[in-house]
């Protein structure tokens, strides 16, 4: 799996706290406006015993009269869901709208006691019931019990806490995905000087920037110094080595050109075998110096090298292989990517090229193909390079192609002729990382030796 981003990695972890915090708050606003709601009912019913208390009066005959007009309408209409019952000693009244419902009007309470119970299973569905015990002193210190019965079916209730809490969650949903929103936009602003680093790394790996710039918050400013001074470092390590390598070139080549001038001018003297063979040894030092100095010469891969076109190198090499091989007529074509670059130093590319081609000059008979795409790879990363050089040559048996990539990898083996070409090819390929791949041209027919480089 690919690692997730940073700004993926914010966003879910603030996703989940908003998540469980809007979570938590909207159980809590759920359970108080539930508990408000239900103080709320018992209230109104609590309110109706006091109506009903206000406006009845006992008789001498311990009879109840009760009030002409119900507290609340309802009370007169059959299945209105709001209930009234008063029962006690060998009396039993219910309102109009609880008539023929069998209501748990039931039990006596004692003066000044109330009870509130719900939901209660009823004929008529879950009801809220409110009781409360009163007592009536009549003449003789005679007295009349009763029990007042207030019941309201539960739907009533629950319709208010549906309606809450659809309202609820639908702004607490249309609040999280705001702040989610918000929150994008934040890391997107937050982050952003990150990508900028991303973005500019990219155009210095293509050649386009040089360094990074100096726009940064002071968190990144270490970073971004850094970077550039590595970048400087490097620049500058790789001027001083092949510096330091062109003085050594000269530094060995000059004292081998003197003893082998040396020698040859004295190889017809007494000692003239031992002259000749000291003369063989000088000439293979400076062949092994000279092969040494061509493989440590090579930069290597390097993440911030310039980018280098392919086609006006192809041409400068090709132009001085047309005139070594005039006689032969030999002619060179191009199938070049122009989008095609090489990331690394222009020596490297033509040696790289200069000795394929120079061996496909060597072995035509009269046409060669250079050919070089541009290989995208995933994830961002700079594009790679595939590179082809094929000939209408005789071509290398199957069975001695290990041996020719063989040749040449031990550098301080003595070859001839295109061997150390070859040897510094892989040796470049090997410092940018590159792949070598030899097989039969299917187009010409020869040789096709094919170059892949990240």
């Amino acid at each position: 799996m690919r690692p997730w981003s940073l700004q993926s990695r914010l966003l879910l972890v603030v996703a989940a706290a908003l998540v469980a915090f809007l979570g938590l708050t909207g159980f809590a606003l759920d359970q108080a406006f539930r508990e408000s709601a239900l103080t709320a009912l018992r209230d109104r019913l609590q309110s109706y015993v006091w109506a009903y208390i206000a406006g009845s009066d006992p008789t001498v005959s311990r009879r109840l009269v009760l009030p002409e007009v119900a507290p609340e309408p309802r009370f007169d209409q059959p299945g209105s869901g709001l209930y009234a019952g008063i029962t006690g000693e060998e009396l039993r009244w219910e309102s109009a709208s609880a008539l023929a419902r069998d209501l748990p009007f039931e039990g006596e309470l004692a003066p000044g006691e109330m009870s509130f119970q719900g939901p209660l299973p009823s004929p008529v569905g879950e009801i809220y019931l409110l009781s409360y015990g009163v007592v009536w002193e009549l003449a003789d210190q005679d007295e009349l019990r009763l029990t007042i019965h207030i019941a309201e079916h539960a739907s009533g209730l629950r319709g208010q806490v549906v309606v809450f809490r659809q309202t609820l969650w639908f702004y607490l949903g249309a609040a999280g995905v705001m702040l989610l929103v918000l929150m994008l936009l934040m890391f997107r602003w937050g982050l952003s000087p990150l990508r900028r680093v991303q973005i500019e790394l990219a155009r210095i790996e293509d050649g386009t920037a040089q360094r990074l710039s100096d726009r940064y918050p002071r968190e990144l400013k270490g970073l971004t110094e850094s970077v550039n001074d590595f970048i400087v470092t490097e620049r500058e390590h790789l001027v001083r080595y092949r510096n330091t390598l062109g003085d050594l070139a000269h530094s060995l080549k000059t004292p081998l050109a003197v003893m082998r001038t040396r020698l040859e001018a004295s190889a017809e003297g007494p000692c003239a075998g031992e002259q000749e063979e000291l003369l063989a040894q000088v000439r293979r030092m400076d062949e092994i110096v000279a092969y040494q100095l061509s493989r440590a010469a090579t930069s290597g891969h390097q993440t911030f090298a310039a980018p280098l076109a392919i086609e006006p190198a192809a041409e400068e090499i090709v132009r001085s292989l047309e005139k070594v091989y005039a006689s032969r007529g030999v002619i060179c074509e191009f199938e070049i990517d122009p989008k095609a670059r090489f990331h690394g130093e222009r020596g490297d590319l033509l040696e790289l090229m200069g000795n394929l081609l120079e061996n496909a000059f060597k072995w035509a008979r009269g046409r060669v193909l250079l050919s070089v795409s541009r290989v995208d790879l995933p994830g961002g990363r700079r594009p790679g390079l595939e590179m082809a050089v094929e000939d209408d040559g005789p071509g290398i048996p199957e069975d001695r192609i290990a041996d020719v990539l063989k040749r040449g990898v031990r550098g301080d083996e003595r070859v001839e002729g295109h061997g150390i070409g070859m040897a510094i090819v892989q040796d470049i390929l090997r410092a940018y990382r590159g792949s070598l791949d030899v097989g039969r041209s299917g187009a010409l027919g020869g040789a096709r030796f094919l170059v892949r480089m990240p």
